[in-house]
């Protein structure tokens, strides 16, 4: 038992806290996958071109696949502010061990890590794959496709570009070559790219911010101007002898009394005939009387 809420414990401060980065558009990095290139812009302007690596098995954000995904990302986490140069991570944690530029057999992931998060539908998975910007040991592969998913440099450049780039700028991957000429991202798209980083609502935010006006309980309509059904009926003791009781939706011709000329039901017969009893017996009685 104590040893099952331990691992539960490990795994809750090993996680990840992901809290949604506000999205900086000053700052924007391009990466381009035919050129194997990375371009850092920063106020409408290009400031420096890196060569880098991306994925050795393609393009695309599907699981298990270790491709490069592509299209818009933000800067969600940077990892590794005071790390010396070479310095390896593992599951994003310092190891302790250095290494040097083109060490034989190493290929960890070292010096810093930029980690990305996907802001469309073909790159939802960015974060949770765990696609970063990093530096690598095996500089000898940069400029060419060699890794398995993220985007690789040198540690010098790595580190250069680390601190030029603030949490929450814009990233975009390219199938296509670096643009020659930067142009401002379109307005829509901005907002577009800014909603995607916006903390999602709950219902109950939604019912704050827009709370919803009471409407008026709908009444059926009927003839009697009344709905009988939603009267308390009396209690059984009392209806027992009770002829049935009429619909309350019957027309006002059916509640009046016959008139001359129209054939009677045979309920208004039978109650003619019992008053009509009834006279016959006052009479007799009030003549024995006389």
């Amino acid at each position: 038992m104590l040893r099952g809420l331990a691992l539960i414990f490990s795994l809750i401060l090993i996680a990840p806290v992901f809290a949604i980065t506000p999205l900086d558009t000053s700052s924007e990095i391009i990466i381009s996958v035919r050129d194997q290139k990375l371009m850092l812009v920063q106020n409408g302007g290009k400031v420096v071109t890196y060569p880098v690596s991306t994925s050795m098995f393609g393009l695309g954000d599907s699981w298990g696949r270790m491709t490069t995904p592509l299209g818009y990302f933000a800067v969600e986490e940077k990892i590794g502010d005071t790390a010396p140069v070479g310095a390896v991570f593992h599951n994003r944690r310092l190891t302790g061990e250095v290494l040097q530029p083109n060490a034989p057999g190493r290929d960890p992931v070292i010096t810093r890590i930029i980690w990305l998060r996907g802001l469309e539908a073909q790159n939802a998975h960015a974060y949770h794959r765990c696609i970063y910007i990093h530096g690598t040991p095996q500089e000898k592969t940069i400029g060419q496709p060699a890794s398995y998913g993220c985007i690789r440099m040198k540690s010098s450049d790595i580190t250069a570009l680390y601190d030029r780039v603030p949490p929450g700028a814009l990233v975009q991957i390219i199938p296509d070559r670096l643009p020659k000429t930067v142009q401002a991202l379109p307005v829509q798209l901005t907002q577009t790219l800014v909603a995607a980083t916006a903390a999602p609502q709950t219902q109950a935010d939604n019912q704050s911010r827009h709370p919803k006006v009471a409407k008026a309980p709908r009444i059926q309509p009927t003839n009697s101007g009344i709905d009988v059904s939603a009267l308390a009926g009396p209690p059984d003791h009392l209806t027992q002898n009770q002829p049935p009781a009429q619909d309350a939706t019957e027309s006002q011709d059916q509640r009046r009394p016959a008139k001359k000329g129209r054939s009677l039901t045979v309920e208004q017969m039978r109650m003619a005939g019992a008053l009509a009893a009834e006279r016959k017996k006052l009479k007799l009685a009030s003549g024995k009387r006389l």
